[in-house]
């Protein structure tokens, strides 16, 4: 697992500033009256490497990415962006930096051009550069067949593309994306996936979602955060890997009732419903003990598999929660 440099002191590691890394952050907090929404988190983050940070609504993803782009003052704590520190160096950090927000910040009445136009404007850029830069960022998120269109036409999947070009038409060397599929329909966020895939490596990207799949196919490490601390670090198969003891077994099966389900729960640590039956997991079971239990009950078991452990297990496994709560 990739880190940065840490000094150990009692039971806190501190990461010391190391400027190979385009993002580290040194017990970045932040509260909002009595609630802590980020609490002490410490990260190192490579040049080029795509980031997810991963949890559920509430958990201070937002809230990070709103203090790493200067929107929000910390607490206490602080971090810098490509050297520069967000506190005292506010503007270097702005100059490096772009944001694709939750909340897309398009212009309707305007075209996909006007649009862009109008954030080169804001960076000062030469109109030469826009043009040539918007040509080559709106082939890459295909959307160049409706550039002249008005973007209140366009569906929420071509708004979320655009909002991504809006971000890049600067050329920040990070890129800070704040669930950039939020709502949208499968199809179109894999389409979205696709094209921040190509951004992979050209960028430093931060990726905030509570899409588990989309942080699998994309990041190449994951922080898990909940009520604004870092639980778990690592790519996503370490991850997974971490919680490889732990078995998952689904059965697929009719006439399963409250009372079996809750037998079943006396008997494993964690027992759910899902489509067309139950997920069981466990440390230690067999098939044929699940099989014994449940036939002579009167359930009419239609197949069983093994299941590999997801993002999702991890993240139960450490919170005790659902990670769409």
């Amino acid at each position: 697992m990739k880190k940065g440099t840490e000094i150990n002191r009692g039971t806190r590691s501190y990461a010391t500033k190391d400027n190979r890394f385009a993002i580290q952050t040194f017990s970045l907090s932040r509260k909002f009256g009595d609630l802590v929404a980020v609490n002490s988190i410490d990260l190192s983050i490579e040049e080029g490497e795509l980031f997810s940070v991963l949890g559920p609504n509430g958990a201070g993803k937002t809230t990070t990415i709103k203090m790493l782009c200067c929107l929000l003052r910390p607490s206490s704590g602080t971090a810098t962006i490509m050297g520069h520190d967000i506190q005292k160096d506010t503007i270097a950090v702005k100059k490096v930096i772009d944001v694709s927000p939750q909340e897309t910040a398009i212009a309707e009445h305007l075209n996909a051009w006007e649009n862009l136009s109008l954030m080169g404007g804001i960076y000062g850029l030469e109109k030469e550069e826009v043009k040539k830069r918007s040509e080559e960022l709106l082939e890459m998120m295909g959307l160049t067949k409706r550039a002249k269109d008005k973007v209140r036409k366009y569906s929420g999947g071509m708004k979320r593309r655009l909002s991504i070009v809006m971000a890049l038409v600067s050329d920040p060397q990070v890129l800070f994306l704040d669930e950039p599929t939020l709502g949208l329909d499968p199809q179109s966020r894999r389409s979205i996936w696709e094209h921040i895939a190509e951004l992979k490596g050209k960028k430093t990207i931060v990726l905030t979602t509570h899409y588990l799949e989309e942080a699998d196919a994309l990041a190449d490490r994951v922080a898990i955060i909940d009520e604004g601390k870092i639980v778990a670090l690592g790519t996503p198969q370490e991850l997974k890997d971490s919680i490889s003891d732990i078995q998952v077994m689904v059965v697929k099966a009719k006439n399963l009732t409250i009372d079996v389900i809750e037998g079943l729960r006396e008997k494993y640590p964690e027992v759910k419903e899902v489509e067309d039956g139950i997920e069981i997991k466990a440390k230690e079971f067999s098939f044929d003990e699940v099989v014994d239990y449940l036939r002579p009950r009167g359930v009419v078991i239609e197949s069983t598999s093994r299941k590999q452990p997801t993002l999702d297990d991890v993240f139960l496994h450490l919170t005790r929660k659902e990670l769409r709560e």
